[in-house]
């Protein structure tokens, strides 16, 4: 496998979607992350201000880039040269939802989706989570990288 694709809306990047990024960033000789636009949910950063932070977070890979797209994933994935999606999975409620996804990809393009499960260190951890947390006063250290806890001070000061 030579180029694999990690989509996601990272509003905020945890450090769940950092070690799938990782870990996938470690079998895969390039990694292209992709920020994107959800529209049934309410970012609290800018796919802008979410590309810079999983920027400087992934800054010392080599082999992974960031991206905002809108639009189909597929066509996004085939205009990039990307062989694959790679979906991290925290429970039984993620695979039925990504599966149907990953169905839905391959029934237009036959774009393949590989599922890594997430770390059991973080298999609770979501960034609608994280968001909620951080709004109502709570601490998310340890839950984000250290860039991210910043940005999220900042942006609720």
């Amino acid at each position: 496998m030579t180029a694999a694709l990690c989509p996601g809306s990272f509003d905020p990047p945890t450090n769940g979607h950092i070690d799938v990024i990782r870990r996938t960033a470690a079998i895969c000789e390039r990694v292209l992350v992709a920020v994107v636009a959800n529209p049934s949910k309410a970012p609290m950063f800018t796919a802008e201000e979410r590309v810079a932070l999983l920027e400087e977070v992934l800054s010392d890979l080599d082999n992974v880039t960031v991206e905002a797209f809108t639009g189909l994933l597929v066509d996004y994935a085939r205009q990039r040269g990307v062989d694959v999606v790679v979906k991290g999975l925290r429970a039984v409620t993620d695979f039925d939802y990504e599966l149907q996804m990953a169905q839905m990809n391959h029934g237009l393009t036959g774009m393949e989706t590989l599922f890594l499960p997430t770390n059991p260190k973080w298999g609770y951890l979501s960034s609608s989570l994280v968001k909620e947390v951080a709004t109502l006063g709570g601490s998310v250290e340890g839950l984000v990288p250290e860039t991210v806890l910043s940005a999220l001070e900042e942006k609720l000061s």
